[in-house]
């Protein structure tokens, strides 16, 4: 092996194990939420973004500030409420008079100039204001006043939202859910956790945590993912899965054919594909295997899709048929 990729794969192992260490770090602060807390990363080194679907009070809004903190990212927060508006989330050109009289346009960068974006209870505002996102999480750019603005990198939005408040919201539109990489379900901790959170919450001090990371070592972690090796059957792996719930197509013809209202466009292909790749650099591997695509499947996949009519009366959900698909084709 040539001494360059002597190195290079020292450099991997080396962000590899700090980006383990950074998970500890969080774990410091999110108690009992692990495979939340690995999603959530996965996402990040995925270059992607996560929407976050749990009850209130179960540390959602502490995980986004733990991140941040531990991987170095400058953070911003939006409450999203019906009466937010676009301009408040993207900024806005006012119109100022200098010393000498002349007036000029000033533009004031709105809170999703940063590298980590909380979109807080996101399906409160309204749906023209959930679109100010759009351009954001797709391109890391967004158009004010005729002008194209870049936004800093590494960029992600980590959004929550309340799924048994039905009153004064928003259903998040079929493009706005693709535009996650991952939809992560925060459950109740199991009670052990709940009693340690109890204990360290109440007290006059908390662990203390420190950043591990910073954008650069984010963005460094991206490329290597991206470049990570991956194997055909994995591939083939992937795709079987992934065409398998679109209605039409001959990896259907086993089940989903039947079920499937509307299928996984092919962003979902490339998420999984990523999602894959930066779990096992998060375990610590080199290359992903079939374990990855199946620890991956439901949550890049299950909020892009909808089941029809006859399957949904039979009782049957989005997470049940990708497990089987999963199941088919391994």
């Amino acid at each position: 092996m040539a001494k360059n990729d002597d190195l290079a794969l020292e450099r991997i192992e080396e962000i590899g194990s700090r980006i383990r260490a950074a998970k500890d770090m969080i774990g410091k602060r999110i108690f009992g939420q692990d495979e939340v807390l690995e999603l959530a990363l996965i996402a990040l080194l995925s270059g992607g973004h996560a929407l976050l679907v749990g009850v209130p009070g179960l540390g959602k809004t502490r995980l986004v500030e733990a991140i941040a903190t531990v991987m170095g990212l400058d953070s911003n927060r939006v409450q999203f409420t019906p009466d937010l508006m676009p301009a408040d989330i993207l900024g806005s050109e006012v119109l100022q008079t200098d010393d000498e009289g002349g007036r000029h346009f000033r533009f004031i960068e709105g809170p999703v100039f940063c590298r980590l974006l909380m979109a807080d209870e996101i399906n409160r505002a309204s749906p023209r204001t959930q679109s100010a996102l759009l351009q954001a999480m797709q391109e890391t750019a967004v158009s004010i006043a005729g002008a194209t603005r870049p936004l800093p990198r590494p960029f992600h939005v980590l959004a929550t939202q309340n799924p048994i408040e039905l009153e004064g919201t928003y259903p998040l539109p079929e493009a706005q859910l693709d535009r996650f990489m991952l939809r992560i379900d925060v459950d109740y901790p199991d009670r052990d956790a709940e009693r340690r959170i109890v204990l360290e919450t109440t007290g006059v001090d908390e662990a203390p945590i420190e950043r591990i990371l910073d954008s650069e070592d984010l963005a460094e972690a991206q490329r290597f993912v991206r470049r990570m090796p991956i194997g055909e059957a994995v591939v083939d792996h992937i795709l079987d899965v992934v065409r398998s719930l679109r209605p039409g197509s001959e990896e259907a013809s086993w089940n989903a054919a039947g079920a499937v209202e509307w299928g996984t466009g092919l962003r979902a292909t490339q998420s999984l594909m990523l999602a894959t790749r930066a779990r096992a650099l998060l375990h610590g591997r080199m290359a992903p295997g079939a374990g990855d695509v199946a620890a991956m499947a439901r949550p890049v996949l299950g909020h892009r899709m909808a089941l029809n009519f006859t399957a949904r009366s039979r009782g049957e959900n989005p997470e049940q048929l990708i497990a089987e698909a999963v199941r088919h084709f391994t």
